[in-house]
This record gives C-alpha cells, sequence and structure tokens, in this order.
C-alpha cells in the first residue's frame, strides 16, 4: 500500500462544509450548537468526545438522514460556490453509511445482504453479483458469500456491512462507531483493514468512536466534541505517515498523541 501523509485540510478540494449547522430537538433539546467544520478529498477525520456530545447527530446531519434546525451541510461544493447538498449525490460522488450494529437481514446470505443497495436501485442481478463477488474479496469473504449472518463472528458481520457500504462505490464513507462491541484483537484487525481499504479506495471517511488509540491509530484528524451542549471543542492533525503499523501504536509519537488528545477529552467531559 502506498504511504500517505496527513495534510492540512485547506490544501485539499472540499468533500464537505459545515456552516453553521445546529439541532435542536422539538422538545427543546439541544443537541449540537451551530457547527463550522471543513473536509476535504482523501482525508480520514474522526469525531471523538464523550456519550451526548453530538458525533452520531453529526453524522447523521451530514448523511442527509437527519436534518439540521439552522444551517447548512454542503456535499462536494464546486469551485464557483454552488453545492450538493445531502442527500442529493451525482453519478461520481457518492456517500456510504455503515452504522454501529451490522443491521444485517437475518434470512439472506451474505451475497443477498451485500448486494442490497444494487438491487434497490434496479442494478441487473448478473451485474450486480459481479460486483459483490468483487467486494467480498476486498474484504476477505469470498468463502462465505452463501453464508447466513448467524454463522459469522461479530467481527465477520462488521466486514459485511463494509463490503455493503463499498459496493455503490463511494468516496465518502461514514462510520458511525462499528467496531465498538467487538474485542480489542479483532477491532485492531478491521481498523488495519480499514486504513488499507480507504488507501486503496481513494476515500474520504469521518469515523465516530469512543477509543483515543483508535482514533489516534486510524486519522489524519481528530474533531474533539464536547456535551451538554453538543460542539466542537478542538482539533488535532496526526502529522504521521500511512500505512501505520503496529510499531507506531508503540512509539513515543503515538504516546504523546494520545496523552494529548486525553487531556482535551477529560477537558471536554467536564
Amino acid at each position: 500500500m502506498e504511504a500517505r501523509s496527513a495534510v492540512l485540510t485547506h490544501c485539499l478540494s472540499p468533500v464537505v462544509e459545515v456552516v453553521d449547522a445546529a439541532k435542536t430537538y422539538s422538545d427543546g433539546f439541544e443537541a449540537l450548537q451551530p457547527v463550522n467544520l471543513s473536509i476535504g478529498t482523501g482525508e480520514f477525520i474522526t469525531l471523538l468526545g464523550p456519550s451526548g456530545c453530538g458525533k452520531s447527530t453529526l453524522l447523521r446531519m451530514i448523511s442527509g438522514l437527519t436534518k439540521p434546525s439552522s444551517g447548512e451541510i454542503r456535499l462536494w461544493p464546486n469551485q464557483k460556490g454552488g453545492t450538493a447538498k445531502a442527500p442529493s449525490q451525482s453519478t461520481q460522488n457518492k456517500l456510504s453509511f455503515v452504522f454501529q450494529s451490522p443491521t444485517l437481514m437475518p434470512w439472506a446470505d451474505v451475497r443477498a445482504n451485500v448486494r442490497l443497495p444494487l438491487d434497490l436501485a434496479g442494478v441487473p442481478r448478473k451485474t450486480a453479483d459481479s460486483q459483490v463477488d468483487e467486494v467480498l474479496c476486498t474484504v476477505g469473504l469470498s468463502d462465505f458469500a452463501s453464508s447466513l449472518p448467524k454463522a459469522l463472528s461479530g467481527g465477520m458481520q462488521m466486514r459485511v456491512s463494509i463490503a455493503r457500504g463499498l459496493i455503490t462505490k463511494p468516496n465518502l464513507l461514514l462510520m458511525d462507531e462499528p467496531f465498538g462491541a467487538l474485542d480489542e484483537i479483532t477491532r485492531y484487525k478491521l481498523d488495519s483493514e480499514l486504513l488499507g481499504l480507504w488507501a486503496s479506495h481513494k476515500l474520504t471517511v469521518i469515523f465516530v468512536t469512543h477509543s483515543i488509540h483508535e482514533a489516534v491509530f486510524l486519522s489524519s484528524k481528530i474533531i474533539m466534541m464536547g456535551a451538554k451542549p453538543g460542539r466542537i471543542t478542538q482539533e488535532f492533525l496526526i502529522n504521521e505517515p500511512y500505512p501505520r503499523t503496529p510499531s507506531f501504536m508503540v512509539s513515543k509519537e503515538f504516546l504523546e498523541y494520545s496523552q494529548t488528545v486525553q487531556a482535551s477529552l477529560m477537558k471536554a467531559s467536564a
């Protein structure tokens, strides 16, 4: 895998622009104060913060699943200042959302679960199955195409969910704490595989987690969020080269990043 270096957002063409976007629910609960955020092409952005800080709310607003109460979410804004707003997407620009749980159809095999977005889009079965075979190979599940979800481990079920997210060939991938329920060994393995997919598919990723170590290992940039109400409190550039190996996780640099981010998280949680 070719090495990639973290770069500042202003050097990159924007994929997402969050402009004074806020969310207050009908009962008056202020989930998210006005947020301003720009995410560039090819970045791996992690939203980190305590429970209730609005990480998932912001992610769902970017996806178009939740509408902001005020402000604007712009996807792939063009050079003339126009915007493609969620959930509208061009044929060149697509987003996929990987949820916290795999949300698989228990009665359908792996192939059918992965193929679902293509079936809904009316893609011919022969063409769809060829694409499914390709993406199952990418996530290492070719031998399990005919298996039901109940026959798979938790980590394998998440691979199916990721494969379903990749089947439409997105260039923006949103992930809401997808590995939080997994054991540490499986989690690290999937984190490493995710970085490989990010690099090989030239993705822009926005990732939600509660784990400081996971955030530092994965990210080109960490967005720290505070609660009551939800808001962005700080940003951290993780300026370390990719691919990132196990040696990075025991390095002086990793420890320093983790300590700095932990101090920020403790402050955001106060």
